[in-house]
């Protein structure tokens, strides 16, 4: 009973006990400690892309060096490529993945959930999901060109089409994983099936399906440049593209580049809204 009075004491002036402000430095040190190691990874990769360019390995035309990459990329920026402005380039492509990717996601995820809830429509659906998941998306697009024609129809399809199987899977294996004893637990306490499924089973499935979805913006990607191209006049896969045919291979890589910082940039910004829709991941 004594040490009551103490404890509160404690309780009453946190400022007595330094261990959140030394957790809060860990963690800013952390961060820093990583922003340095990118940062020291991504200059070693560049000066050894300058080292085996001035090697001579590779034809200059072939391996172009990182100044002269640069060079192109300013270039487009200021003059364009192919008729088209690098900043037009990049917003018809980001366009296209946000209108096939959330589509994806829209359908993905009720869909998944009724497969793990219900065995009939699970038995419907399941046949046809593995069906199209192992096809390329590059098989899909004579149909889609031949169906909808060459416009942004076919290419938000191809992108929900290839994106869509990666998101409907995520969504059942989070569903799968919830741990029984937490639904035993809701039952015990009267929770109605639907109560169990807002405030346990969602709840329990959304890491998994934002985890789909950090793979499926990749797939999307994939399956956008696939669709450009092929069947396109603007893009940052027909950027490659075109470029590739005239053996400008600067610009090829600058395209490259390109989709890649806006592919991690587009993870990241899942990231920041899984940390905000599921701050428990990584908790039991």
């Amino acid at each position: 009973m004594k040490a009551l009075p103490r404890l509160t004491k404690m309780m009453k002036h946190p400022a007595d006990t330094p261990v959140e402000p030394v957790i809060k430095i860990r963690r800013g040190h952390g961060k820093l400690n990583s922003w340095w190691l990118t940062t020291a990874v991504l200059a070693i990769c560049v000066v050894l892309w300058q080292a085996v360019s001035k090697a001579g390995i590779f034809p200059s035309f072939a391996l172009p060096s990182p100044i002269a990459v640069w060079q192109a990329f300013v270039d487009i920026v200021h003059n364009g490529y192919g008729g088209q402005s690098l900043v037009s380039d990049i917003l018809v492509s980001c366009l296209r993945i946000v209108v096939g990717f959330v589509g994806a996601i829209v359908i993905g995820v009720p869909v998944g959930l009724l497969m793990s809830r219900n065995k009939i429509v699970f038995d419907i659906i399941d046949p046809l999901l593995q069906f199209v998941r192992p096809v390329p998306p590059l098989a899909y697009i004579p149909l889609l060109v031949v169906w909808f024609g060459i416009g942004e129809l076919p290419k938000a399809i191809l992108i929900l089409v290839g994106t869509i199987p990666v998101i409907i899977i995520g969504t059942m294996s989070g569903v799968k994983s919830t741990p029984a004893l937490r639904i035993s637990v809701a039952r015990t306490l009267g929770a109605t099936n639907a109560q169990i499924f807002r405030k346990v089973v969602l709840p329990s499935a959304m890491p998994e399906i934002f985890t789909s979805m950090r793979v499926g913006i990749g797939v999307a990607w994939t399956c956008l440049v696939a669709a450009e191209l092929i069947a396109a006049s603007s893009g940052l896969g027909w950027l490659v593209q075109f470029a590739g045919q005239a053996l400008q291979v600067a610009i090829v890589i600058v395209g490259i580049v390109i989709i890649g910082l806006i592919g991690y940039a587009m993870e990241l910004a899942i990231r920041k809204i899984e940390n905000i829709v599921v701050p428990w991941r990584g908790h039991n």
